[in-house]
């Protein structure tokens, strides 16, 4: 597109510079030189064209990407971290205290006599110690 417009503006500059009149003459000749140096820097660093794009996912990284990755490490440090005894809450909503564990399933329990078997992954927290279970 921008080649097409320099070539059109060359072919207009050519027909207006053969005119009689020697001071738009001039005027159409640098202008003629400006465009055809503006048409030589344009294509000349691709590197620079680039820089907003890079910038813009570095922000994104920083932004979105690093602190999600920082959550889930320290999600999965606590739940390699789960033994008998905490009392947790589950991404269901349950609330319960870890009676056993299994491998990568756990048994809570939810009230007196009731056990439930959740996996690992289910736990989404431990239960501040301020809140008693009820």
């Amino acid at each position: 597109m921008a080649g097409l417009f320099l070539s059109a503006a060359v072919c207009w500059l050519r027909v207006e510079a053969q005119r009689e009149d020697g001071v738009a003459s001039m005027f159409l000749l640098s202008l003629r030189e400006n465009l055809s140096l503006m048409a030589q820097g344009a294509g000349g660093n691709s590197l620079l064209q680039l820089l907003p794009i890079v910038a813009i996912m570095a922000i994104f990284y920083v932004l979105l990407i690093l602190p999600a990755q920082r959550r889930q490490k320290k999600t999965q440090e606590m739940v390699n971290a789960l033994k008998n005894g905490d009392k947790v809450i589950t991404n269901g909503g349950l609330f319960g205290t870890i009676v056993g564990i299994e491998g990568d399933s756990i048994q809570l329990r939810i009230a007196d006599q009731v056990k439930v078997k959740v996996l690992r992954s289910a736990v989404s927290g431990l239960q501040p110690d301020g809140k008693e279970e009820s």
